[in-house]
């Protein structure tokens, strides 16, 4: 499981990489006991999980025999499933149990199935490469459980709650998962499902990249039916895959245990404790706070279709003798130094032969452009540019839409921390920054000032989401969320923060802005604003720790 390598067609279906057997051994010995009568494992491979299973029932002198009966693997690709047979055999079961066949027909023929234990590692694969004839099954079963998946979602998506609803009353799922469950907003209604349908869920997360090549970060999702005690979610946090042994689920069983919030929200706060996650829920609904749909609106930047043909660096455009056929650029976040983007920013980014021109001919047929447009469009299609499926749709390939001029540019990726960057040029952006339009009336340079606090940074780490490399993104709808404060009426001195900005000392900043605004302004206590604070490196942190 793991981000889906499109070179490798079996691998592509599987949509994964081998489970570490540390982790197939820990999830087997954490959900299989003596009374563990039925396991089933929803898509094998190569039988990890099927061997660990199998072990964990001879450490409970269980009979060979019998073990036959309790194991069931099943898994679509022939090779994968003759390789789960085979470490079946090699362990003395002379009873193969491994089905090789789509999980979802597996489970459509045997609708009243029940099990004890569902355990896995499902494929981690784009909808529209899941074969539609399993596709079509699986989201049928996920609308029966009052689900409504759409063409973003995953297809361990439907795995996972498909297994789910598979398990006895007293039953356990243990699953190696993708750590956007945490985050997107795909996985959102999966959430609330989870929440919902088990009393306890353990979240065990690892601060180092446990799959080897991939950037994709996973979480082992322990779930519970029933518990008599400590119903909630509950994180673990091990720093590699060598603390996994040392859990002792005997003493935190009930402890550490966070409220469940029924809602969409997502579970990045269940890093928290406590007593963050209650203010942060808390803060959401304050009346001195708002979310930023309320003073602009977001879009992507222009999509040129292929940058490596559009953008263009200034030496480029005088080769080509195309300077009156360009329009000033945004294309790189690391070329918005302050909060506030003007147009000697744009010179220095421009004469740094950074790629800030947009290549933007007149927009008509090709016969009646210039000789210089003409002449460079040529070297374009003789490169192929116009093959792409953004230029091939387009009525004339090289005409570039979208190209209105923002009031401001939003990160969509955030190393550091998210900031809004006041536009006072006639330059736009490409879609690896958003484009921002205030709300008639907003005050930009009170607003832009205003998003710089310790309470919006911590609301940022759990709006946006994270990946592997420690960078977090926003999409468009995730920005426009993020919780800032009411500025009505608040002064500061904006050429000091943007200054400040541009000499990177966002935390002298902060203690600004939050002395300022949060706690003279807005009355907030000095204890609060620390834990807004705290939230906001605590999680940062995190995503920082896990580049590579």
């Amino acid at each position: 499981m793991g981000q889906l390598n499109e070179t490798l067609s079996k691998q592509k279906l599987r949509g994964g990489y081998y489970t570490p057997q540390v982790i197939s051994d820990f999830l087997c010995k954490w959900s299989i006991n003596l009374k563990t009568n039925s396991v089933l494992e929803p898509s094998c491979g190569d039988g990890s999980f099927i061997e660990s299973a199998i072990n964990r029932y001879k450490e409970l002198n269980i009979d060979v025999r019998e073990i036959e009966e309790r194991i069931t693997g099943v898994e679509l690709i022939d090779e994968e499933a003759g390789k789960a047979k085979e470490r079946a055999k090699i362990l003395e079961l002379k009873k193969s149990p491994i089905i090789n066949g789509d999980f979802f027909g597996f489970i459509k023929k045997n609708r009243d199935k029940k099990y004890d234990v569902v355990i896995g590692n499902p494929p981690f694969i784009r909808y529209q490469n899941f074969p539609e004839e399993h596709r079509k099954i699986a989201i049928e079963m996920m609308q029966n459980l009052g689900l409504k998946p759409n063409r973003l979602t995953n297809i361990w998506v439907p795995f996972l709650v498909v297994s789910a609803s598979l398990l006895n009353e007293n039953g356990k799922l243990a699953m190696v998962i993708p750590a956007e469950l945490f985050q997107v907003k795909y996985a959102a209604e999966t959430r609330i499902f989870l929440s919902q349908f088990f009393e306890r869920i353990t979240i065990v997360t690892f601060k180092k990249l446990v799959f080897e090549r991939i950037q994709q970060e996973v979480v082992l999702l322990l779930c519970e039916k029933r518990v008599s005690h400590g119903s909630g979610i509950r994180v673990i946090e091990c720093e590699s895959l060598d603390d996994l042994n040392t859990i002792d689920f005997v003493s935190i069983n009930g402890s550490n245990v966070k409220p469940v919030d029924h809602s969409a929200e997502k579970w990045t706060k269940y890093f928290l404790n406590e007593e963050e996650i209650l203010l942060l829920r808390r803060l959401k609904n304050d009346r001195r706070i708002m979310a930023c749909k309320e003073i602009f609106d977001t879009e992507v930047g222009l999509v040129t279709g292929r940058n490596e043909f559009f953008m263009m660096k200034e030496n480029q455009t005088k080769e080509w003798n195309l300077e009156e056929y360009t329009i000033p650029v945004v294309s790189k976040s690391n070329q918005l130094k302050g909060i506030n983007f003007s147009d000697k920013d744009f010179h220095d980014n421009s004469t740094a032969q950074k790629a800030t021109h947009l290549f933007l001919p007149p927009d008509e047929d090709f016969d009646q452009l210039p000789d210089v447009c003409q002449k460079y469009i040529k070297y374009g299609e003789e490169n192929g540019f116009h093959q792409g499926y953004k230029t091939r749709i387009r009525k004339r390939w090289y005409i570039t839409p979208s190209r209105w001029v923002p009031d401001a540019f939003a990160l969509r990726q955030v190393g550091e921390y998210p900031k809004i960057i006041l536009n006072e040029t006639g330059a736009s952006s490409t879609d690896t920054i958003h484009r921002v339009r205030f709300k008639e009336g907003v005050n930009k340079k009170l607003a832009v000032v205003s998003f710089l606090n310790s309470l919006t940074f911590a609301f940022s780490e759990v709006t946006g989401r994270s990946y592997g490399g420690g960078v977090m993104t926003f999409e468009p709808s995730e920005t426009v969320e993020i919780r800032i404060p009411k500025f009505d009426g608040f002064t500061i001195d904006f050429n000091e923060i943007d200054t400040l900005i541009r000499k990177r000392e966002i935390e002298k900043v902060l203690d600004i802005v939050d002395e300022a605004l949060l706690i003279k302004h807005h009355g907030f206590s000095r204890d609060e604003v620390e834990q807004m604070r705290g939230i906001w490196k605590k999680l940062s942190q995190r995503r920082a720790n896990r580049k590579k």
